[in-house]
């Protein structure tokens, strides 16, 4: 089985690339200046909060936030707070 980034195969070659840059070594403090995770949306960290959807209600969801080219998140944030968007 083929190994898949973001859709697309990865192959031998970028795998020695990889291993070159790895083998070259990493500015730690390069990577610790950029962070880690998801970039944040504001001041506070945000809050994770779960929501029960039946598959029906994701799908309508998934297809409403497509339409409007926005994630998922973005467009229930923008339903549940319009005057936030």
């Amino acid at each position: 089985m083929t190994e898949m980034i973001n859709g697309r195969p990865v192959t031998e070659d970028q795998i020695a690339e990889w291993a070159a840059e790895a083998e070259a070594g990493y500015d730690v403090e390069k990577l610790r200046r950029r962070g880690r995770g998801r970039p944040g949306r504001g001041a506070q960290p945000s809050q994770v909060v779960a929501v029960r959807l039946t598959p029906d209600e994701l799908a309508e969801v998934d297809e409403k936030a497509a339409a409007a080219h926005k994630t998922r998140s973005a467009y229930i944030r923008d339903v549940l707070l319009p005057e936030s968007a």
